[in-house]
Formats: structure tokens, sequence, C-alpha cells
């Protein structure tokens, strides 16, 4: 355990402390930074090594995770004035876990490169819950012979590491996850809706809809509806788990690739626009499965 070399860490949020306490289990030392200094206190009591910028990160690891909320942070740490780059070891192994842009990943590819070190876009799907039991999905984008080297260290968080081919591909796997996923919340969120307002037991709808053709993902493990399950954000006023910001910041994602494609993606349209109205009306920093809250709310559709 001992001889395990450091490994960076940039970004202790929702999901990055839980995964980055993953990787301690495994015995990996980490040089850690976040914005917020606070983030960083747990991990310093515990003996890791907290540093004042991304570039201090690079400087001390040659292999580096980095779990950011938008393109315009993951730019900022690699890119920024006190970026990874401004320091970046050469053969240096950069994995960004952040949901960004495919776009925005493969510039950082090609800046990463030209400083000789390697960027691999890795995000993630499976939410807080597994992000803090090491069973969380990484989608991998890059240089298929630096794939074993990612897996290595993303095997410690995550129980699938799927390779899905170049830079961007990662992110794009991501992003088309995520549109289904809101697509599937809303319309579990609205049956549940309508089930109970003509009369239906919450629970024994979900019983039914579990056991039937319309079962998914968003209503046999993360139930909308307050009371039904336990241990889900719905059980807890809609705290933790993840954030309407943040789904409306993917679908955005979505809608753009999707235009740049030519794609058509009527229910995803539909989705951002809930979403971005729902961060209008004081939801922003609510789960995204609060959508049922709001659609129970709003009698105006």
């Amino acid at each position: 355990m001992a001889s395990k070399t450091p490994v960076g860490f940039v970004g202790l949020g929702n999901m990055g402390n839980p995964m980055a306490k993953n990787l301690m289990k495994h015995g990996y030392p980490l040089i850690i930074y976040d914005v917020f200094p606070d983030a960083c206190k747990e991990f310093q009591d515990a003996g890791e090594q907290v540093v004042s910028s991304p570039e201090d990160v690079a400087e001390k690891a040659d292999r580096i995770i980095t779990v950011l909320p938008t393109s315009i942070n993951a730019i900022e740490a690699y890119s920024g004035a006190n970026g990874i780059l401004k320091k970046v070891k050469k053969g240096s192994l950069l994995i960004d876990s952040s949901t960004i842009d495919p776009a925005v990943s493969k510039e950082l590819a090609k800046e990463a490169e030209k400083m000789g070190a390697v960027f691999m876009d890795a995000p993630v799907s499976g939410g807080v819950g597994a992000a803090r039991s090491g069973n969380l999905t990484f989608m991998v984008g890059g240089v298929e012979d630096e794939f074993a080297a990612a897996q290595q260290l993303l095997g410690c968080m995550g129980s699938n590491v799927v390779y899905c081919g170049a830079v961007g591909t990662g992110q794009a796997a991501k992003i088309c996850n995520n549109m289904l996923l809101a697509i599937s919340m809303i319309g579990t969120a609205e049956a549940m809706n309508l089930g109970i307002r003509l009369g239906l037991d919450p629970k024994l709808l979900t019983k039914i809809l579990n056991m039937s053709s319309g079962r998914c993902w968003s209503s046999d493990a993360y139930n909308p509806v307050p009371g039904v399950m336990d241990g889900v954000p719905s059980a807890n006023n809609y705290q933790g788990g993840f954030g309407t910001t943040l789904m409306a910041k993917d679908l955005g994602l979505a809608q753009d690739s999707a235009t740049s494609t030519k794609s058509p993606i009527l229910l995803g349209s539909q989705a951002h626009q809930i979403y971005r109205m729902m961060c209008a009306k004081g939801y922003s920093q609510k789960d995204f499965s609060s959508v049922f809250q709001f659609l129970r709310e709003e009698e105006t559709f």
C-alpha cells in the first residue's frame, strides 16, 4: 500500500469528496485542491496533503483526477493562470471526470498533448450513493493505449469503467445518458402525480410501475415522491443528490450537441426548458427529482 505514488485530486464537491475517499481506502496518498478550502479540511485532518492551486497539484503528482461542475471550471483548472497545464510534468495522466462540452474536452486534450501529457475525459454516472459505495460507471474517452492506466485508478471508485473511443466520446455518452435520465424523471413525476390525483396510493403505484413496462431507474431506484423510498433525496426534502442546476446544465450541453449535429431532441429540449424553469422558480439547489414537487405546484400547465 505504502508504495503507491500520490494522486492529485481537484474538486471535492458532492461527487469528488466520496470519490477521493475511495482512492484513500485503496491506499493512494492524495494531493488535494478545491476552490473552497473548507472542502479540504477533513482530508487535511486525515493526513492528506492540501495545496493552494491546481498547478501545485501538477507539480507534486503525475496522475491527476478533476471533478468540476462546468466547462468554465474545467478550463480554469487546466488552462487558467494557476492551472494544471502551467506545471504539468511530461508523461502525466490527466483524467477529467467533470461533465462538460465534448468540444472543451478535445481542446484540453490538445493543450495537454503540447505539454507532453495525456488528457482523458471520464465523466461518471450513478450519483452520490454510487460515489460513496465505489460503484460508479465511468465513460472514458482518450488514447486507447492509456486506458489501462486510467482504469487502474477509476476502478477504485467505480464498478464499471467503459472505454468509449477518442477524447470527447466519454462526454458524449454521459450527455446522452443524462438527457434520457431527465426525460424519464419527468415522466415518472408526471405519472406519479396523475396516479395520486386519481386516488392511488403512491407506494402501491410505484410497486405496480416497477413490475410493469413503465419501470425505469427513476421509478425503482430514485423515486421522486416523498415517503415512497428511503435513502433518496425525495425522502430528505430533495437535499443532496444531483442538483437541478447541474441537470439544466447537462441538458444545455445536450441541446448544444443536438444543434451542432442536427439531431432532433424534442423531449430533450422540453426537459431542458422544464429544468431551466425550475431553476428560475427556487429549485436550483434541490435534487433534480424535485420536478415532482414542481409539477404538483404548477397548476398552470
